[in-house]
């Protein structure tokens, strides 16, 4: 296996070089602790809002756009759990080669589908702000879940290069970093190993931050603008819940997704062996942590900027407990009945017995 001689496996031990002993500090614990809490709730959260808005939100537009981000949402959180199993393994990865290709590329799935239905819904309002008419005639359910599919194959194209890209690497020190090894798919004429390399990390690097990043965002401030400018010329400013609902989201995914693109490209274009190099190869796993983040707090902003949603995720969770608790009672009851007729017979049995034995009693006098 041919790894690249540029400070790749440098950059992805300075975070774990303080982890060679055997025993994990408070803080891996505590950090641990906390991948295992995001990857439960957040599990549990986008599970009931696709169980919610699936089976009990009358099927719209809006609750196709909130479905695709929770789908992809999920895809997210239940990857965390193996990062989580990562990080307890004392930062080694043992989950083998392909699956640590899997593994990531859901992350860089669920970083392309959010930027691009964030975009897409963004210009969505757009379209219903400026062309009421055509909005009414054309944008119905069916072609919003066409949109939906162009979005995740687009999606699935781009994480591709991170899925050939991403390899098992030995370190020094014995353990496995699931990471980038740009030495894949070499030319066939003369080159240089360590500028392809370099090339290669800087133009994936780049690749994520605008394709992911910037021009979503570029469509999202875009999109808002007109319509403001639109309703502003109206003399309408009318704060509509599912406008309040996209603000919030999309606030939360610059917050969330800015810092790891930052500390990227500081790592990319920092020169090696540089502090800021340094600073960024340690911030890189809590930046991701943020990232991950993400996809727990958009299901929290869709029950808050929602109480409609809210409202029927109650309800929901009322009619199971009450479903499990009609059984239970039925189970109870039925447990009882038969207890009371057993009791019943017995009486009965023991009676007869009584009134037997007192007979044979009276014929052998």
């Amino acid at each position: 296996m041919v790894f690249c001689p540029v400070s790749q496996i440098a950059n992805i031990s300075i975070y774990h070089s303080s982890n060679q002993t055997a025993k994990m500090s408070y803080l891996s614990v505590f950090t641990i602790s906390l991948h295992g809490l995001f990857s439960s709730i957040g599990i549990i959260e986008n599970l009931l809002i696709l169980g919610v808005v699936g089976f009990h939100v009358q099927r719209s537009v809006i609750s196709i756009w909130v479905m695709n981000l929770a789908a992809s949402d999920l895809l997210a959180t239940a990857s965390l759990p193996f990062f989580t199993f990562f990080m307890a393994r004392g930062h080694t990865w043992t989950l083998g080669t392909t699956f640590c290709r899997i593994h990531s590329s859901i992350f860089f799935l669920n970083m392309f589908v959010s930027g691009f239905l964030l975009a897409a819904i963004s210009l969505d309002r757009c379209l219903v702000v400026l062309r009421p008419v055509w909005a009414q005639n054309y944008r119905n359910v069916r072609l919003v879940g066409r949109v939906c599919g162009i979005i995740w194959a687009m999606a699935v194209v781009f994480t591709i290069p991170f899925y050939i890209f991403r390899d098992t690497i030995s370190l020094p020190n014995g353990k496995i970093q699931c990471y980038y090894n740009y030495a894949k798919l070499l030319p066939a004429e003369p080159f240089d190993l360590g500028s392809l390399c370099k090339q290669r990390k800087e133009a994936l690097a780049f690749f994520k931050l605008f394709i992911s990043f910037l021009l979503p965002l570029m469509f999202i401030t875009l999109s808002y603008a007109a319509v403001n400018r639109r309703l502003a010329r109206r003399g309408c400013r009318r704060p509509f819940r599912f406008v309040r609902l996209v603000v919030a989201v999309v606030v939360s995914f610059i917050l969330c997704w800015a810092p790891y693109h930052i500390f990227i490209i500081m790592e990319v274009m920092a020169p090696s062996g540089h502090p800021l190099q340094k600073f960024a190869g340690r911030a890189l796993p809590i930046a991701a942590t943020i990232g991950f983040f993400n996809s727990v707090l958009n299901p929290i902003l869709y029950v808050f900027s929602c109480p409609d949603l809210c409202r029927k995720i109650k309800h929901s969770l009322g009619a199971v407990m009450e479903g499990v608790l009609a059984e239970d009672l039925a189970e109870l009851n039925r447990r009882r009945s038969t207890a009371r007729s057993l009791s019943t017979t017995e009486i009965e049995l023991k009676q007869r017995n009584s009134i037997t034995t007192l007979c044979l009693k009276g014929e052998d006098v």
